[in-house]
């Protein structure tokens, strides 16, 4: 039962996460609203911390805390805000989140682990790349005309977000990854908070103009989105395989894109569908790539005989 809470989880919380970004950011500028997130997350997560260790820190890499805070929490979250708030929709921009792991294979190849992935994840690969080159190549169809900018914006989220999992996934122990977590957080508000000023954002944020809407968005993003949902995914990888709990990569999109039409009102268009599936896809052919069903699927798609 507890696994199927967990996987509940980052199911359902994960995939709400934009939906309540997107009530965030229209109560207050984005990278304000990532610091309240991220700075009160971290600093309730180092509370708890620090009343079962005086030391939470001890034995982390505070550079690379630092590192992978502004890649994660920094720029991963905080520049989905931001796109968020110019005009991309919740469910597009979640579609934009869903290649991440197809994004993290292509830098472990090049960069990391130097391991060439399989010739069925290199075909999810390309059909993933598909479904966001259909996404920004039809930006304005899809979200009612987002600016260029925006869309960049997203693919610096999801860049970012990237090469933080790689390097988090080579700095953090089992024993550290909760004390790294918080860590990143925190330097994540960090790096937010000087977005916020280089981006004037202070200087036309009004704290009295803020609905309970958003506070609650805020709240939501904090106690859900980035303690318990965080938490029950690190719980998940020291109890299943990671390519069962990566599903949550396929799901979240879905749940996104629907539920913002349903409560937001954005347009669900034929184009974004095809978007989804091939994206959606794409990511279960390179994530996948173990199971039987996956391999006989890209042969049958690729036009060959199973063996």
């Amino acid at each position: 039962m507890a696994v199927l809470a967990a996987f509940a989880g980052i199911y359902i919380i994960w995939g709400t996460t934009y939906l309540a970004i997107a009530f965030a950011v229209h109560a207050m500028p984005p990278f304000i609203s990532g610091v309240a997130r991220f700075g009160l997350a971290g600093a309730l997560m180092y509370a708890w911390l620090r009343a079962r260790n005086p030391r939470p820190f001890a034995g982390v890499s505070i550079p690379m805390m630092a590192l992978v805070g502004v890649l994660l929490s920094g720029m991963g979250n905080g520049f989905v805000l931001y796109a968020q708030q110019g005009g991309i929709p919740s469910g597009i921009a979640a579609l934009f989140v869903a290649a991440v792991p197809v994004i993290v294979l292509i830098l472990d190849w090049a960069f990391f682990s130097k391991r060439a992935p399989t010739k069925q994840a290199l075909f999810g690969i390309a059909v993933a790349v598909a479904g966001v080159v259909t996404i920004v190549m039809h930006t304005r169809n899809l979200s009612g005309g987002a600016p260029l900018l925006y869309v960049g914006a997203m693919f610096v989220a999801t860049t970012g977000w990237s090469i933080g999992t790689l390097v988090q996934k080579r700095s953090a122990t089992t024993e550290t990854v909760l004390n790294f977590t918080c860590g990143q957080m925190l330097f994540g508000a960090a790096f937010q908070l000087l977005m916020s000023l280089a981006t004037g954002e202070w200087s036309r944020f009004d704290p009295s103009a803020i609905s309970w809407q958003g506070v609650v968005a805020v709240l939501y993003l904090v106690v859900f989105g980035s303690i318990i949902g965080l938490n029950c995914y690190l719980w998940l990888l020291t109890r299943v395989p990671a390519p069962k709990v990566a599903t949550y990569a396929l799901v979240n999109p879905v749940v996104a894109l629907f539920l913002g039409a349903a409560v937001l009102g954005e347009t669900v268009t034929p184009l974004a569908i095809v978007a989804a599936v091939l994206v959606l896809l794409g990511v279960a052919l390179t994530v996948f790539q173990d199971l039987p069903l996956m391999r006989a699927l890209t042969a049958r798609i690729a036009g060959r005989p199973q063996r």
